[in-house]
């Protein structure tokens, strides 16, 4: 279970030129490790984690989720590595209004083809790991922030995914629940063996990644300063 981004190189269309959001970068993570990606605005943060999440094809270079190479695969096969080896943690939770805690996770193990008991059980233990297990028949307007936090951490788990992306995790957060849901993270990162990526602002939590890098002008520097 690890991910591994080799010579990527993105452009995109800018008038007559095109502009180039990656630079020949060179990421690689592996199973129950965690790695921090900093950046100013504008850096290529974004462009990275959707290269990684193949939700953009780079110009060149090369993805590999889970020792598959994705250069080949057709659009379906995408979808599919996606849903089955991919989390994503989004800077906003979005979470479904009419939907409990539990049946937010449910919904993914569904498009997932699971059994709905099967999901059930699944979701709830989730929901215990990331310590919602009194809160899974609550609705997103009964939870504080932090706790919604949570449901999307869990349900971007559901999956048991190889490959976990995290985009911002504490932006909406105060500075202890922020440090709770980077600590959660790097706990269920090494339970669970996923490759994890985290784009933070936020340097003071460096601190919980085994590796962090920084973006500047599309290109990845290593051994980023930790604050």
């Amino acid at each position: 279970m690890s991910l591994h981004l080799t010579g990527i190189t993105l452009t995109y269309p800018d008038g007559d030129a095109r502009l180039t959001a990656l630079d020949g970068v060179d990421l690689h993570v592996e199973k129950g490790t965690m790695t921090g990606v900093i950046g100013p605005s504008g850096s290529g943060k974004s462009s990275l984690l959707a290269v990684a999440a193949t939700l953009i094809t780079p110009d060149s270079g090369r993805v590999v989720i889970d020792g598959t190479p994705t250069a080949d695969m057709t659009r379906k096969e995408l979808t599919t590595l996606r849903r089955n080896k991919i989390g994503t943690v989004f800077q906003q939770p979005n979470l479904l209004p009419s939907l409990t805690a539990v049946e937010q996770l449910q919904v993914i193990a569904h498009l997932g083809g699971h059994s709905p008991r099967g999901a059930e059980i699944s979701a709830l233990t989730l929901l215990d790991a990331v310590g919602l297990g009194e809160h899974a028949h609550k609705r997103p307007h009964q939870l504080s922030g932090g706790q919604r936090q949570r449901v999307n951490i869990a349900r971007a788990l559901m999956s048991n995914p190889a490959v976990l992306l995290v985009d911002e995790p504490t932006s909406a957060l105060d500075h202890e629940r922020g440090a709770a849901i980077l600590d959660l993270i790097a706990t269920l990162t090494r339970t669970n063996g996923t490759a994890t990526v985290v784009v933070t602002h936020d340097r003071a939590h460096l601190s919980d990644m085994d590796e962090v890098v920084e973006i500047v002008d599309g290109r990845l520097l290593a051994d980023a300063p930790s604050n």
